[in-house]
């Protein structure tokens, strides 16, 4: 079995469209461990805030396997793509680490550049995992949330619980 962390982000619809992530992953591979859920300013483009989480859970399948599901889980939930990198979606799911994986496995970044990058990212995994070490800094999720620039992007934890 592998451990792997999961974004979840929203801002078409976001509490319906968060909620059947949620209901989807759960399905497959419950039990879930959930973060709190943090509104979010878009990065990149003017829109409405997103609603972000981070669900860390077990699965048996390959990181292209997982990618996938992932992928359809999105499709079934009217995910456009093709369109701008940076944009309002009804769901975007995203691998961010798999088991200690480091490198392109299947096209999938592990761990997701993302982390280090993005509060809507980092703060929420720091609620997961927050004292497992990111492999390419050698730091602890939580000790790379409390370093973070807070004044660079900002989260806002909701209210938001799931179901």
């Amino acid at each position: 079995m592998h451990y792997v962390t999961v974004s979840i982000g929203s801002n078409i619809d976001r509490e319906f469209y968060v909620s059947k992530a949620l209901n989807a992953l759960d399905y497959f591979f419950a039990p879930l461990t959930i973060s709190k859920s943090y509104d979010c300013v878009p990065v990149g483009f003017e829109g409405d805030n997103f609603l972000n989480l981070v669900v860390g859970f077990e699965c048996s399948q390959s990181v292209s396997e997982l990618a996938a599901m992932l992928r359809q889980i999105e499709e079934e939930s009217d995910r456009v793509r093709g369109g701008k990198k940076f944009a309002s979606r009804t769901m975007d799911l995203d691998i961010l680490t798999f088991d200690d994986l480091v490198g392109i496995f299947d096209g999938v970044e592990l761990p997701r550049g993302e982390i280090t990058e993005n509060a809507f990212v980092l703060r929420p995994l720091a609620d997961v995992i927050p004292d497992d070490i990111h492999p390419l800094t050698s730091k602890t999720y939580q000790q790379l949330w409390r370093e973070y620039d807070k004044d660079s992007q900002h989260v806002t934890e909701t209210d938001y619980t799931w179901p």
